[in-house]
């Protein structure tokens, strides 16, 4: 395949997740899901991946695919799911009288290749109260976590990176 051809399967490949990711956005804050409403956004959207795409297309979306585009439904919602029971978990910590917290810094291990997967899951551990990631230095993450059970490298991924890297994995490669 020739250099011209690479490079403009990857400007398309860029401006269709844009594209994708712009209107599910558009959709997931419009108040109302009318006519002129979906029209107004699909064609805000379709702008803003126009002028963004050469950009999109250099931090390493994979091709999309029903399975990708399903993954990553699931992915949010586990995703939603682990920010809502770790809001609780710290919220017990917060009003338990003796405070039970052991707070520390821990490495993680991550088999994601790709800079923007990797990115994806530090902001996913980020996201999720209790859990930040301070670094990422090629395939370690450093985590700040507020009550650390494990400090073994490969039962800290299990308990901090494993439930979102498995779906990013997928969705990545």
């Amino acid at each position: 395949m020739s250099q011209t051809a690479h490079s403009a399967g990857e400007k398309v490949k860029g401006f269709a997740w844009l594209l994708v990711a712009t209107f599910v956005l558009w959709l997931a804050l419009s108040s109302e899901l009318n006519r002129p409403e979906l029209i107004c956004g699909g064609l805000v959207c379709l702008m803003i991946s126009l002028f963004a795409a050469n950009m999109y297309s250099k931090l390493g979306f994979p091709s999309l695919s029903i399975r990708m585009v399903l993954f990553f439904l699931v992915y949010i919602i586990v995703l939603f799911w682990e920010i809502i029971k770790a809001n609780f978990d710290v919220a017990y910590r917060v009003i338990h009288p003796k405070m039970p917290i052991k707070p520390g810094i821990v490495v993680i291990k991550t088999h994601l290749k790709s800079d923007i997967a990797k990115l994806i899951l530090a902001n996913s551990i980020t996201l999720t109260p209790g859990t930040f990631t301070l670094d990422v230095i090629g395939d370690k993450l450093l985590i700040h976590w507020i009550n650390v059970r494990a400090e073994d490298i490969d039962e800290a991924t299990s308990l901090i990176g494993h439930k979102f890297e498995k779906y990013l994995r997928v969705i990545f490669t």
